[in-house]
C-alpha cells in the first residue's frame, strides 16, 4: 500500500486518492476550485454569525478522500504526548475529553487565537506539505493539495479537509507550548483556536505574566495572533468554563443551557413546536441537546462508580427519557410496530414488499422502484435500552414500554402527562406484536405480558379470537394467528414448509436459541435468506397479520384522530 512519501506527481496524487486523473485536472485547472463553493452564515452560540464556505459535491468528495488519507497517515505516526493535546476534529475526542483535563483545578488560564482558519493561507498549506519531514512532497503535489484544500487563498470553514490540515500544521506549535507548560507545572490542551492551561500550583499567579509572554512569542512565531479580548484567568471559587463546559468538580453544561433545553421541550409538548435561536427547530435538534447533556451525566456517573438501571435515572436523565417516549410513542409520525424479536421486522417488511399492491395504507412503491413504508418499526437502539429498558429480544421490552403508558407511579405515566400537557391524544397507534403462545399461560412472553397488564377477561377473549385488542388509548396488542390445527404459532410458522426446510450449506433451519452450529442455522441467517429471496417466496399466511395491522390503524384513526382534545 502506497504512502504519501511515494507520491511524486499530481497524477500520482490522483491515483493515491483513487480519483480519476482527468477529474482532478478538470476541477483544479478548468473549472477552478474557487467557483465550486456556496457561502452562508450560521449563528454562533454566544451571538454573532460565522461564515461557512461549503464545497460542491465533486470537490467535497475529493476533500473527504484527502482528509481520510491524512487521518490514516497521522494515526501511523507515533507522537507520544502530542496526541493528547489537540481535541478538536479528532476521532474519539471532543469538548468533553478536552475539558476533563482541566477538571477540579485551582487555576484555569485560557488564550484564544484570532481568525484561526484565516491564518492558514495557501502558501502556508503548500509549504507545510512540501517541507514537513513527515511528508516532504514535491512542490507540484504540495501545490495540488493546497488547491484542493483552499478557497480564495485560505482554508475554508465547511470543507472536510480543513480540520485535519489545521491540526497537522499546529503540531509543532502544540509541542513547543507543551514544553513551556511543563516548565510551569501546567496541563495544556488545544481545541481548535482555544488554548487552555490549568494547574493546582498556588504560586501560578506569580508566573502568569511570564508564561503568557513566552506562549505569546511562540504563537506569533507560528503565524497566529492572540485575541486579547478572550484571554481570561478563572479561579476555583468561581464557575470555571472550558470549551463551554463547567469543570469545577464534575463536568456539566452550564445551568442556562439545561434550562433552555427543558423550556424548549415543554413548549414542544404543549404546542407541538419550538424554536432554537428564534428559528423553528425539529425533534432531532432537541434530541441532540438532550443527548449532549446525557453524555456528560453518564461521564459523571462513571466517575462516581454508579450503576445504571432505567427505572432509577437522575432528574436530567428522566427529562431525556420523557422526550424519547414523546418522540417514539406519543408524537410518532407513523403507526409504530414493536416486535418481540429483532428478525420479525425483516419478515414483515418483506411480506409487505411482496404484497404491496394489497396494502396501499401500509406501503407504496415509487416510480423508481423503491418502497415507501407508511408504517414504522421500532429500532431497538442502545439508547432506548439504557433509558427505557427496551432490549433487542424478548417480551420484557414490550412490558417495559407498557409501563410508561399505564404506570402506577404518576411521574412515570408519560402517556397521561402528554395528554394533559398537550390537551390532545396521539395521532398514530403503537402496536406491540407477540408470538401467539397464549395457550402456555405466563410461561411465555405473551402470557407474562397479559398477567402484568391485568387485561380483562373480555379483552383476553377478544385477543384469542381477533388476534388484536386495544390496551389503552393508542396502545394495541397484536398476536400472530394460529395456523392449521396448531395451538401455538410464532412468526416463522407463517412461512410454508418448503421455505422452513431450506438448507444453507447443508445445514437446517432451527428456531431454537441454542443449537448445534455444525448441523443448524438460526433466525439471523434465515431472515437474511428471506430478505434476499422474498420475491420468490409465498407470503399468503402473512395476510391475516397485515390485515389486522391495517385494521388497527383505520380503527384508531377513525375513532381517535378527529378528537383534537382530551375529554
Amino acid at each position: 500500500m502506497s504512502e504519501f512519501h511515494d507520491i511524486k506527481t499530481r497524477n500520482g496524487l490522483a491515483d493515491f486518492l483513487k480519483i480519476p486523473r482527468n477529474k482532478l485536472s478538470y476541477i483544479l485547472y478548468i473549472k477552478g476550485t474557487n467557483k465550486l463553493y456556496t457561502s452562508f452564515e450560521i449563528n454562533k452560540k454566544n451571538g454573532g454569525t460565522r461564515k461557512i464556505n461549503a464545497p460542491s459535491e465533486d470537490l467535497k468528495d475529493i476533500q473527504k478522500k484527502l482528509a481520510e488519507a491524512l487521518y490514516n497517515h497521522k494515526k501511523k505516526k507515533k507522537r507520544g504526548s502530542r496526541d493528547k493535546i489537540s481535541h478538536a476534529f479528532e476521532i474519539d475526542k471532543g469538548i468533553i475529553t478536552n475539558a476533563e483535563n482541566h477538571r477540579n483545578k485551582r487555576f484555569i488560564f485560557n488564550i484564544d487565537l484570532d481568525n484561526f482558519f484565516d491564518s492558514f493561507h495557501f502558501g502556508r498549506v503548500r509549504g507545510y506539505f512540501h517541507k514537513n519531514d513527515h511528508f516532504s512532497l514535491p512542490i507540484e503535489v504540495a501545490t495540488a493539495i493546497a488547491q484542493i484544500s483552499c478557497y480564495e487563498g485560505k482554508l475554508p470553514q465547511g470543507a472536510p479537509s480543513s480540520p485535519i490540515i489545521t491540526n497537522l500544521i499546529c503540531e509543532i506549535l502544540d509541542h513547543r507550548i507543551l514544553k513551556i507548560a511543563k516548565q510551569y507545572k501546567l496541563d495544556y490542551t488545544r481545541y481548535a483556536d482555544d488554548l487552555t492551561f490549568s494547574t493546582n500550583d498556588k504560586n501560578f499567579l506569580k508566573s502568569q505574566s511570564e508564561l503568557y509572554n513566552m506562549v505569546s512569542e511562540e504563537i506569533n512565531r507560528a503565524g497566529f495572533k492572540i485575541n486579547d479580548k478572550k484571554t481570561r484567568l478563572q479561579f476555583r471559587d468561581s464557575q470555571q468554563i472550558v470549551t463551554g463546559l463547567v469543570v469545577n468538580k464534575k463536568i456539566h453544561v452550564n445551568s442556562v443551557y439545561y434550562k433552555e433545553t427543558r423550556a424548549m421541550a415543554h413548549h414542544l409538548y404543549k404546542y407541538g413546536e419550538f424554536k432554537i435561536n428564534d428559528k423553528p427547530a425539529n425533534l432531532n435538534q432537541l434530541e441532540g441537546r438532550f443527548s449532549f447533556i446525557n453524555q456528560l451525566t453518564r461521564y459523571n456517573n462513571k466517575l462516581d462508580g454508579e450503576k445504571h438501571h432505567f427505572q432509577c435515572l437522575c432528574s436530567r436523565e428522566r427529562q431525556y427519557q420523557k422526550f424519547l417516549f414523546y418522540k417514539y410513542f406519543f408524537a410518532n409520525p407513523k403507526p409504530l410496530i414493536v416486535t418481540e424479536g429483532k428478525t420479525d421486522v425483516a419478515y414483515l417488511k418483506t411480506a409487505l414488499k411482496k404484497l404491496y399492491k394489497e396494502y396501499p395504507n401500509l406501503i407504496t412503491k415509487k416510480s423508481n422502484g423503491k418502497f415507501d413504508f407508511k408504517i414504522s418499526f421500532l429500532n431497538k437502539t442502545k439508547r432506548l435500552k439504557y433509558f427505557m429498558g427496551i432490549f433487542q429480544d424478548g417480551g420484557n421490552a414490550l412490558k417495559n414500554i407498557y409501563a410508561f403508558f399505564d404506570s402506577k407511579k404518576s411521574d412515570n405515566n408519560y402517556l397521561s402527562f402528554f395528554k394533559k400537557t398537550s390537551n390532545k391524544l396521539p395521532i398514530n397507534p403503537v402496536i406491540l406484536m407477540f408470538d401467539n403462545e397464549i395457550h402456555s399461560g405466563d410461561k411465555k412472553p405473551i402470557g407474562n405480558f397479559l398477567n402484568h397488564t391485568k387485561l380483562s377477561e373480555k379483552k383476553r377473549e377478544d385477543l384469542k379470537h381477533k388476534n388484536f385488542v386495544d390496551i389503552i388509548d393508542n396502545l394495541y396488542l397484536l398476536t400472530i394467528p394460529l395456523i392449521g390445527d396448531k395451538n401455538e404459532c410464532d412468526i416463522e410458522d407463517l412461512f410454508e414448509d418448503s421455505v422452513l426446510s431450506h438448507k444453507i450449506e447443508g445445514k437446517e433451519f432451527t428456531k431454537k436459541d441454542k443449537y448445534d452450529v455444525s448441523k443448524y442455522y438460526g433466525k439471523e441467517i434465515f431472515s437474511k435468506y428471506i430478505l434476499r429471496n422474498y420475491s420468490s417466496i409465498n407470503f399468503s399466511n402473512f395476510r391475516s397479520t397485515l390485515d389486522r395491522i391495517d385494521n388497527i390503524i383505520k380503527t384508531y384513526r377513525m375513532g381517535e384522530r378527529g378528537q383534537d382534545t382530551v375529554k
